[in-house]
């Protein structure tokens, strides 16, 4: 079973479960009291970013330029490139195991057909899910968290694991069991759209660094983070592009703010000069590449400007 924990437990259906949740979760936001993070921003991501700073980078679903994405040889190519963090999402196989799967159904990545929760782990792993890709991945499997996690722990990459759809806290455990397992709690961070799954985590691990991702933030970000206990925000860039400001407002807030999925060097320098903390991207490898080359450029460009002065 390749050390993949198993359990006997059937789940509903998500899709319901997430919608219903979502409901709720709004609600709650209002009249809930906020629960107060046990870890911080700062602590998380060594710093908030100024305008200017290099953001950390998260390559998402591994380093989708080399492979096909959420598969080993994916995450290999992103701990390869110097990413600090790789990102995946997470689902939950009919028997209860964490599989690594962004779309609700493995049509799209896999030559199976139908929803990822009718699936056993055995069934789900007997998948292909490279040759949609290119010939050379034919075979590649969809993994479980518990080999994501073996393929990290010797290295220095950090994993953000994105629940899909609602968690509950007995799923939750099972989740919080692997990292400790493998020795990583102080190396995962998790984030979701769905307040009630981070509500959930803070009961199972409330020491685990949770991120709330909204594509949009209306009012006061603090009330947002405050309500699951999150450290930051991850939103997107067309949000902070309409919104000048809100790097700003979520930094006095003592929140760290991610944008997702940005892939060309324009996005990139946009959020840099914001001060944004963490780039989520397809081409970490390139995204690293330019990162360095920006810091290389930045001198040179001040002793040209200076030699004119002078």
């Amino acid at each position: 079973m390749n050390g993949v924990s198993m359990t006997t437990v059937r789940w509903p259906d998500p899709r319901g479960l997430a919608a219903a949740a979502a409901a709720i979760g709004l609600v709650l936001v209002v009249v809930l009291s906020p629960d107060a993070a046990r870890v911080h921003a700062a602590d998380v991501f060594q710093s908030l970013r100024a305008p200017g700073e290099a953001a950390f980078i998260a390559g998402h679903r591994g380093d989708q330029e080399g492979a096909p994405e959420n598969t080993l040889p994916a995450f290999e190519l992103a701990i390869a490139s110097q990413a600090q963090f790789i990102e995946t999402d997470l689902q939950l196989t009919s028997d209860g195991v964490p599989v690594l799967m962004h779309d609700w159904t493995v049509d799209r990545t896999t030559d199976g057909s139908g929803p990822v929760w009718t699936y056993t782990w055995d069934e789900l792993s007997r998948l292909d899910a490279g040759r949609w890709y290119a010939d050379e991945f034919t075979g590649t499997r969809v993994p479980a968290l518990s080999q994501l996690l073996d393929l990290v722990r010797s290295s220095n990459t950090r994993v953000l694991l994105e629940l899909k759809g609602s968690w509950n806290v007995a799923q939750l455990q099972f989740v919080a069991d692997d990292i400790e397992r493998f020795g990583l709690d102080g190396r995962v961070i998790v984030a979701s759209f769905d307040i009630m799954s981070l509500k959930a985590l803070a009961t199972v691990a409330p020491d685990m660094p949770r991120l709330v991702i909204s594509r949009t933030i209306a009012g006061d970000p603090a009330i947002l983070a405050a309500t699951c206990g999150a450290v930051a925000i991850v939103t997107s860039a067309r949000f902070v592009r309409d919104n000048p400001d809100a790097v700003t407002r979520i930094h006095e807030a003592g929140l760290g703010v991610l944008l997702y999925t940005l892939n060309d060097k324009e996005t990139w320098s946009d959020a840099t000069s914001l001060g944004v903390d963490g780039i989520i991207t397809d081409l970490p490898a390139q995204l690293d590449r330019w990162l360095a080359d920006t810091r290389l450029a930045a001198p040179a460009a001040a002793a040209t400007l200076e030699t004119r002065r002078g």
